[in-house]
């Protein structure tokens, strides 16, 4: 089954108002205000918007599978957890606010 991993998005009512096919196997989620931050065991870290689930940025390539994510307080990191053990800390928003 190609179209086997996909990423459907329901009302509280439980009404289904969209649905995204994934290319990658999703391994942890977060959702942040109005973003859906996903990574993979393809080793990709993808950001989507919550209501349309389209990708708010291209996927950063991280390499190696993803085990965990987790986004700071203020929204200003995400903090990616990597196969190896490594930390990777990923600055969000313009390069002067990073």
């Amino acid at each position: 089954i190609q179209d086997k991993n996909a990423l459907h998005l329901y009302s509280v009512n439980g009404k289904h108002l969209g649905s995204e096919t994934l290319k990658e196997e999703v391994s942890d989620m977060c959702v942040t205000g109005e973003y859906i931050v996903m990574g993979s065991l393809q080793g990709f870290l993808s950001i989507r918007d919550l209501y349309s689930l389209n990708l708010s940025i291209s996927p950063l390539a991280m390499r190696l599978p993803i085990h965990c994510i987790s986004v700071t307080k203020e929204y200003s990191h995400i903090l990616v957890g990597l196969e190896d053990g490594k930390l990777i800390i990923v600055g969000v928003g313009k390069p002067a606010e990073v």
